[in-house]
């Protein structure tokens, strides 16, 4: 039987690895940000804004906001993988139990240090389930289904990211100096990560 190689991903267990722990801590890094209450990134706000309307945990409606987003994936032709499935059960999840185990900070140096770290972790979670390749989070997703009906994807993530951002605001959610601060270094954090956790090969 011939094996299969995965040049660009790395061996199997290798990529199931880097997908679940960077879920994980993605998870974690948006329960940091959240205790922060510095404010967070367009689609926290939203789930947030929605926790407070509903009454259910952010966390659960992280997941269930990635479900119904995914539903806008047939019109869109898009087809998930594991691990946009497993971001939908796995992320939302994570992040409940840091903000049930993790107190908010009571001092600013301390606010700062958890949204900079939140910020961070979201960034490392990111390179590493980038790199194990098994398809976009839901909400990724939806930009990439954008884009193939021809509109940009910069152009198609600030108006989502932005409608997003409004509604989360208007329900409640958190918009603050952490909301600029996520924006501003989210992307290059993120490419530095990818570059680090890029396997051999």
């Amino acid at each position: 039987m011939t094996e299969i190689s995965l040049p660009r991903f790395g061996s199997l267990s290798s990529r199931l690895v880097r997908l679940y722990g960077g879920l994980v801590v993605y998870g974690a890094g948006i329960g940091l940000l959240v205790q922060s209450g510095l404010g967070l990134d367009p689609w926290e706000v939203f789930h947030q804004g929605l926790s407070f309307r509903t009454g259910w945990s952010m966390g659960f409606c992280i997941n269930l906001v990635g479900a119904l987003v995914l539903l806008l994936w047939i019109p869109l032709r898009q087809r998930p993988g594991l691990g946009t499935i497993s971001n939908v059960l796995i992320v939302g999840s994570c992040a409940d139990l840091v903000m049930w185990r993790v107190a908010p900070p009571s001092h600013l140096v301390a606010e700062w240090a958890f949204l900079l770290g939140g910020i961070v972790l979201v960034a490392a979670a990111g390179g590493l389930y980038i790199n194990a390749g098994f398809g976009p989070g839901p909400r990724d997703g939806l930009m990439t289904g954008l884009a193939r009906l021809g509109l940009s994807v910069r152009v198609g993530r600030t108006l989502v990211e932005l409608t997003v951002l409004a509604a989360g605001w208007i329900l409640g959610g958190t918009v603050g100096i952490g909301t600029i601060v996520f924006a501003v270094t989210i992307g290059p954090l993120t490419q530095v990560f990818m570059k680090m956790w890029r396997p051999a090969g």
